[in-house]
């Protein structure tokens, strides 16, 4: 008994894409690359921009409640631990932040500096933003320049 195939030529080449076929989906994909990826990375960078400025008052909150219970703001030395765990020289504290914010967004760790420098008469805080350096443009604070 012979077995026939049902291959013709026509039915093979069917099954096949050519080259200029696969070099056109991978023109098409790479312009829709070009064009959704960009929209992307900025929405995240503008995400990440919103939830330091969030975090920084946030923090500002729990900061001037330790003031009211205290009367001073946690030194540099105790930096925004104090918020979180209890520093030796406080009574009646409480915890002010459910857990310590040390980094930003981008990973850098949020600057905290009592007396502030910026604010004389409080603290300055802030993130180095997507740079990471001190300083730059890119800077969140919570004092205005």
């Amino acid at each position: 008994m012979k077995h026939r195939t049902n291959k013709t030529p026509r039915a093979s080449s069917r099954r096949h894409f050519t080259m200029v076929e696969l070099l056109l989906v991978l023109v098409i994909l790479a312009t829709l690359a070009a064009i959704v990826v960009p929209k992307f990375t900025g929405r995240s960078e503008q995400a990440r921009e919103t939830a330091a400025r969030t975090e920084i008052a946030g923090v500002e909150t729990a900061l001037d409640a330790f003031e009211v219970d205290q009367g001073f703001y946690p030194s540099s030395d105790q930096g925004l631990k104090a918020l979180t765990e209890e520093p030796d020289n406080v009574k009646n504290w409480r915890p002010y932040l459910k857990k310590t914010i040390e980094k930003d967004p981008w990973g850098n760790p949020y600057i905290y500096v009592y007396p502030g420098k910026h604010n004389e008469h409080g603290y300055d805080l802030s993130s180095c933003g997507a740079d990471g350096r001190e300083g730059t443009d890119d800077d969140i604070m919570n004092w205005s320049e």
